[in-house]
């Protein structure tokens, strides 16, 4: 359930567009954010109403958005580098900066491997 905890942090932080976000927060997001479109899509195709699909896409836009530029700011790079097709997706499967970096300290402080 760890995934869940990830995924509630990013919506709390929908706004946060400053510092770092770690591999795991960035990629547990995205997976539970297909697996709710996935399943929401299945039961608006039940139902026939396409537009819930549609409102939870808008829903997470913003979150989504905040999210991968923070993963882009624990590499150490500017959250411009997310509109970089396909380099972008590279850049959010490396390991983020040891330590502080220009855009804040490091989220694995204090983390124990």
């Amino acid at each position: 359930m760890e995934m869940f905890n990830y995924y509630l942090a990013v919506l709390k932080n929908y706004t946060g567009f400053s510092g770092r976000a770690r591999r795991a927060e960035f990629w547990y997001f995205t997976l539970v954010n297909v697996i709710i479109s996935v399943v929401l899509g299945i039961v608006a195709g039940i139902i026939g109403l396409p537009i819930i699909g549609t409102i939870y896409s808008l829903a997470v836009l913003c979150p989504n958005i905040a999210v991968a530029i923070r993963r882009m700011h624990d590499i150490n790079k500017s959250g411009w580098f997310i509109l970089i097709p396909f380099y972008n997706l590279y850049l959010c499967t490396i390991e983020g900066d040891s330590g502080d970096n220009q855009y804040g300290s490091d989220p694995k402080a204090g983390v124990v491997a």
